[in-house]
């Protein structure tokens, strides 16, 4: 189509076969579009175009559906992305709806003859790497072979700290489970190939060497999400590699540095319980949890 149909927030150009969609950095642009900056999804990796009211009074959204297992972010997303926070969401002025209708129009003729079926592998591509972000507990980085969880004493539980810094080789992770810092419990986990089983998994992520957790002000959207879906993306691309065990393969885990014996020592353990009724007041623990966390720490001493 060779257009470019401006919105709120964020640009559609159209080529012959993807649409590039540009994020404006704008102050009251969401920071996952500042970000992502822009992105690149092929007519291919649509299922359908949706067009209906905006959110607020006197606008429209269109928005590009995208295939199932097209795009990693969304994979990582899960369906938990606001939808203000949805980057294939364009919101326009009411006025210019007549436009947004023809395009809308235009973009359904283009559609892929797969449209209808999940994507046999990532068609968009997730952020590039090296990526980090602060969580409570620890620091998550990934470089593109390796993710890294290096703990801070201030909000780490004592299994983590015994656990040690944790190392994992994309080769050695079957996927990521993202759950959002805006709803209870949020956290990043690693799913760990051929060695961690829903049944096998720890149930807590703050008791899981495998996962950082989130909380106020740690671990944000714009932050985390990026990172779980160039994770994934990376996982895929492993997964399709020759030579790369599949999905119900073995693999051991990933090194985990060393550490030394620690002693308590009084006052980090009072800042940690500091920290913990900070989230048990601000309701992210339970009176049991943040009782049960505190005893843990006492216990040290």
């Amino acid at each position: 189509m060779g257009d470019v149909l401006a919105g709120i927030h964020s640009a559609w150009e159209f080529d012959t076969d993807s649409v590039r969609i540009r994020f404006e950095r704008g102050i009251r642009t969401p920071k996952l579009f500042h970000v992502l900056r822009e992105r690149t999804v092929p007519y291919a990796a649509l299922a359908g175009i949706e067009l209906g009211p905006g959110l607020r009074r006197g606008t429209v959204a269109l928005r590009a559906v995208p295939r199932a297992g097209a795009d990693p972010l969304l994979d990582a997303a899960a369906g938990q992305l606001k939808p203000a926070c949805d980057p294939y969401r364009l919101v326009l002025p009411a006025e210019r709806g007549t436009l947004a209708e023809y395009y809308a129009t235009e973009l359904r003729g283009v559609l892929g003859p797969d449209a209808d079926r999940p994507a046999d592998e990532h068609l968009v591509s997730a952020p590039e790497p090296p990526l980090q972000f602060k969580a409570y507990d620890g620091k998550a980085s990934f470089d593109g072979d390796k993710v890294a969880f290096r703990w801070f004493w201030t909000g780490a539980s004592s299994a983590k700290w015994k656990a040690g810094d944790q190392f994992f080789d994309v080769e050695e992770l079957d996927g990521v489970e993202w759950r959002s810092p805006e709803v209870f419990n949020g956290h990043l986990r690693l799913i760990r190939r051929g060695a961690d089983t829903p049944d096998e998994r720890p149930g807590e992520a703050d008791q899981d060497p495998a996962a950082v957790v989130f909380g106020l002000g740690y671990g944000l959207v714009h932050e985390s999400l990026p990172l779980a879906a160039s994770v994934l993306a990376a996982v895929h691309r492993k997964r399709g590699a020759p030579g790369t065990p599949g999905p119900g393969g073995t693999a051991s885990l990933a090194a985990t540095a060393s550490r030394g014996t620690l002693r308590a020592d009084p006052a980090d353990i009072a800042e940690r319980i500091r920290h913990l009724g900070h989230l048990h007041d601000s309701g992210l623990l339970t009176d049991e949890e943040f009782s049960a966390k505190k005893a843990d720490l006492l216990a040290e001493l």
